[in-house]
Order: C-alpha cells, then structure tokens, then sequence
C-alpha cells in the first residue's frame, strides 16, 4: 500500500421513493418509507407480496432506446445513477487518464429481472419444454454475465483501468466500494467509479425468499412492514435500487477544489465459514470486521458517533447484529446511535451496501442520523439505541457501516470527515 487517502466526490442514487441523492437524503431523514404492495407482477400467488419498488422510467432518465433494449434494468439503474455520480463529482474525465480510471460494481443476483422475463417469453409463460430463441432479446448474453454491468458503466464514464463486479451476496456493495478504495490506495488507479446496482423485484427471486420464510408475510400493511429490530418484525422487505460513488485519491481531489463528502478511512470483510443462511449467535465474525476497518482506520471504538446497520428486520440478523456491536464496540455500543434504512428502502440484496454507504457519508455531510422506521416495540435481546423513528442532528465525524449476506459474509466500512476527524 502506498498510503494514499480515499475520498468520496461524487455521488448517485437511485433508491425506491427517493431517484437522486438529494430526493433520497429528504425521504430518508423524514423517516418515510417507500414499501409498498408489488406492482410489477400479481404477487398474489406468493406468501410475501410487498417490496419496495422504484418509480423509474429509462426513458425520462435519459436512456436511448438502444440503450433500453441492449440493458436489463439493473444496469440501466447503474448506468443511470453512475451518471448522476459523474456529474455530481465535478471531474472532466476527458482530463483523466482513462487506463488511471477503473469501475468496480457489486450485484448479487445479476439480471435476474431480464432473465426471468426472457424465460417467460422463450417459453410461451412455461409451457414450452423446448424453448424457442427466436423470440429472445438480441442481447441476451449479456443478461448471462454479470461482468457486463462493469462494461457498461465503464463504457458511459470512459473508464479503462480496472474494471470488475463484485458478487458477495449482500455485502457486495460494501465490499465493491473497499475493493475500489485498496485500489485507489495502492497505486493501481487514480479515479475509481464504484457501488451496486440490484433490481430483483421478480417471481423467481419472491418465490426463493418465500421458501426459506426470509421476506415479511405482512401483506395488509406494507408501508409498516420493513422493521428492522422491532419485536414483532417478521421478515425484510425485498427492494430494488442502485448507488454510486466518484472515488479519488483525498490530496488529488483537494488540489481541485472538490467537494469532499467523506474519507473511506477503513474497510474489512470476514466470512463465518458456517452456513449459507445461518448466523453464530455471538456475532463474531461481523465483530472482527469492525474491529479491523477501525484499526486500519486507526480510530478507537469510541470514536464512532454513529453506526449505519445491516439492519434487514429478521430476528436472526438483528439479534446477530445486536451481539456484534457489543463484542466490537463494548459499553459504546449502548452509547452511539445506530439505524437501519432498510425500513424505508427495503433490501435491495447486492445494492444495499453502496445505498447504506451513501446515507452514512450523507450523515458526514449533513450531521444528521437518519431513524429506523417502524420501530415501536422493544426486543429485550434488541437493547441498544436504535434511533426509532425521528432522525437526530448530532456531530458525526465518523460513521460505521456494516453488512451481513447469505453465505457468512461480513463487512465493515468506517467513513470520517477529513477536516474534522484530523482536528
């Protein structure tokens, strides 16, 4: 490692009830919720029949019809938020060298909107055996690679550096921003264009999660089904959306007068080499990547103001998650706020991270904790400060932010204001 600094300079959101930063910072802070019965299919055949959809058309978005046609709708969310990142950071890439710019995108379930609608088409609705290709979309290789979600943002922002996708399950927008920032930090890339984009609001993905009984059967009042650490949740809400960053070396961007939203201090990721679904009680493993993304932030536990949750509103994890803040951050733990956003945006499964690490440099910026919503009865095993509610204006010079995803992921990044954290 070199030693460089990461910065934040740009930044875009596409997120259910909230397209565009700024409209997904004033929902969030709000604490409005944009859970809703889905309408993108008749989810009336599934246990779980509520998700949080975004209200997005390609074509206002600014999309070609190529563009439209070529692109499953977790890309174009990408293409289009990393757009959005683009101009928000102020950087002329034509001035930067393109082979010093790379992107680096998590998903975790790929084009699974495309392929699932594709299938349906190929096979008559399933009644064809023998599916006829013929009636495909001419780009359907690309619904197949993941890896085509990095060509295409790599494409819009003129990026010939490093170029991958990120696919740890849930923690892969977290860990596709850490990756971004090692990369910054080493020497490999000047510029990275980093984050995740998931959309898999589809009857496969809502059949999956109702076999396991990981989504909410609270059908009859979706607005208050997502409630991460509440005693009666029952389940995450599936979402959609996409975030993405401008990441530059912290010198370079200060040399240029950008606008800085936060350092990306920090970044770990264990695994529990457990189960593909399950979770140690003790929180062990999210516990000791908390507590590596604070050393290699150089910070003391209590120097944390406020922690952005995995927070998905399952018993499992919010108890699990519970028992990693007070294995990691000791009596702090019960001192420092702590929120889940997943009560208003739902879980957009790979996507999720890069969101959650956009609302925790927003509460850099902003000097607000954004509030769980739907919190309004007490977990005995759930005894920390949950933020329930209302959002908090309170000094936030370092955040934490943690993810957990199937397959034992564990994930931690620790966000802090250059100027005040070095004061």
């Amino acid at each position: 490692m070199t030693g460089r600094r990461v910065a934040i300079t740009g930044m875009g959101v596409t997120a259910p009830g909230g397209v565009g930063t700024k409209n997904f910072w004033s929902m969030l802070t709000e604490g409005r919720t944009a859970t809703r019965r889905i309408s993108f299919f008749d989810p009336s055949p599934y246990r779980s029949q509520v998700a949080a959809e975004i209200d997005f058309d390609p074509d206002l978005a600014g999309l070609s019809p190529q563009e439209v046609r070529r692109m499953d709708r977790a890309a174009q969310l990408a293409v289009v938020t990393a757009r959005e990142a683009v101009e928000d950071s102020g950087l002329e890439f034509a001035g930067v060298d393109p082979v010093r710019t790379g992107v680096t995108l998590g998903s975790a379930v790929g084009a699974t909107t495309g392929l699932d609608w594709e299938y349906r088409t190929v096979s008559d609705g399933g009644r064809l055996e023998l599916v006829d290709h013929e009636y495909a979309v001419p780009h359907l290789y690309g619904y197949f690679v993941p890896s085509s979600f990095a060509s295409e943002v790599a494409w819009a922002v003129g990026a010939e550096g490093p170029s991958s996708v990120v696919s740890t399950g849930c923690t892969s927008g977290l860990d596709s921003v850490g990756y971004a920032t090692d990369l910054i930090r080493e020497g490999s890339a000047d510029v990275m264009v980093a984050g995740a984009t998931d959309a898999p609001i589809s009857p496969i993905t809502m059949a999956c999660f109702d076999a396991i009984k990981a989504t909410t059967p609270r059908n009859e009042d979706p607005e208050h089904a997502s409630r991460p650490f509440d005693g009666t949740r029952s389940g995450f809400v599936l979402g959609e959306g996409a975030a993405v960053f401008v990441l530059e070396e912290l010198e370079s961007a200060r040399r240029r007068g950008a606008h800085i939203y936060a350092e990306i201090a920090g970044y770990a990721s264990r695994c529990n080499a457990y189960h593909m679904t399950g979770l140690r009680s003790d929180g062990r493993e999210m516990a000791e990547a908390i507590r590596v993304a604070l050393d290699e932030a150089r910070l003391p536990v209590d120097s944390v103001d406020y922690v952005n949750a995995h927070g998905s509103g399952t018993k499992q994890n919010d108890r699990h998650e519970t028992a990693a803040f007070k294995r990691s951050l000791g009596q702090h733990a019960y001192e420092v706020p702590i929120s889940s956003i997943k009560s208003m945006v739902g879980h957009s499964l790979g996507a999720i991270g890069s969101i959650e690490v956009a609302a925790s440099a927003l509460a850099v910026e902003k000097n607000v904790v954004p509030p769980t919503a739907n919190l309004h009865t007490d977990d005995p095993e759930c005894d920390l400060d949950y933020v329930p509610l209302t959002a908090r204006e309170q000094r936030t010079d370092t955040v934490l932010s943690v993810g957990s995803g199937f397959g034992g992921f564990q994930s931690a990044v620790v966000l802090v204001d250059p100027e005040r954290s070095a004061a």
